[in-house]
């Protein structure tokens, strides 16, 4: 069994950057980071195990599966202490998105019940993957936030052996590094370079204050002609408006 391993450390978020990102939808820092020129952020077809879950919010820990093969892949050695898989699991910090590479692979679940559970009280932030899990309604059950491709029942060593975790990955063909921030809500998963994410949670989170502020003008009825996109005027209202202290409209 391979045994490759990155020494890249860990970088948690900021509590600041973290509140500013639980504000912001995945779509609205997809488009964000589009602005920068970045266009392959959102890793597309993926879906949360359950619609109510909480959102997603974590430094990327990665773990890369390639095709199994019979002389490497069996349970007796999937359940060996120096299982690379068993490890990033044992090994994903507290505050991180454990993210798992199959190659889209559903024809053997990466992850089950008991691993999801052994996470959530490590304090990890989530999951994500491109293949599937089994056990979906345990894993629910744990609340841990997660999101796959779809469910896979079969057990691992079936079709995935792993070969590498804490390095850089593709996943549902998007190219994420370790200590990439992961968020993941109802609309889906984005990948934010960690570079930037300080300034893209700063510049979202005040989106999605003004989209507060709009959407009390549509709900009474107001045109988004002049106010939605933001214009100088808008803008200028809105900034009165939040140092009024963000009063109800009468």
């Amino acid at each position: 069994m391979s045994q490759q391993t990155s020494q890249q450390a860990f970088v948690p978020l900021s509590d600041e950057t973290r509140a500013r990102l639980a504000r912001c939808g995945a779509a609205t820092l997809a488009n964000a980071l589009l602005t920068r020129g970045l266009r392959n952020a959102f890793l597309l077809g993926l879906h949360a195990v359950a619609p109510d879950q909480p959102a997603l919010i974590g430094p990327a820990w990665t773990l890369r599966f390639i095709p199994a093969r019979e002389d490497k892949d069996s349970m007796a050695l999937y359940a060996r202490n120096d299982s690379l898989h068993r490890r990033a699991i044992e090994e994903c910090p507290p505050g991180a998105v454990l993210v798992m590479s199959t190659g889209g692979d559903l024809s053997a679940s990466c992850m089950g019940d008991m691993m999801a559970l052994r996470l959530k009280v490590r304090g990890a932030a989530g999951v994500v993957t491109d293949g599937g899990y089994r056990d979906t309604p345990g894993i629910i059950a744990t609340g841990l936030p997660c999101f796959q491709r779809a469910p896979s029942g079969p057990a691992t060593p079936i079709a995935l052996h792993p070969v590498e975790f804490n390095a850089p990955i593709g996943c549902a063909g998007i190219a994420i590094y370790p200590n990439d921030v992961i968020v993941g809500d109802g609309e889906g998963v984005v990948a934010i370079p960690r570079h930037l994410v300080d300034e893209i949670a700063a510049e979202c989170g005040g989106i999605a204050d003004y989209e507060a502020f709009v959407s009390m003008h549509i709900r009474r009825g107001r045109s988004i002609f002049g106010l939605f996109p933001a214009t100088p005027e808008s803008t200028q209202e809105y900034q009165r408006w939040v140092a009024d202290g963000r009063p109800a409209l009468n």
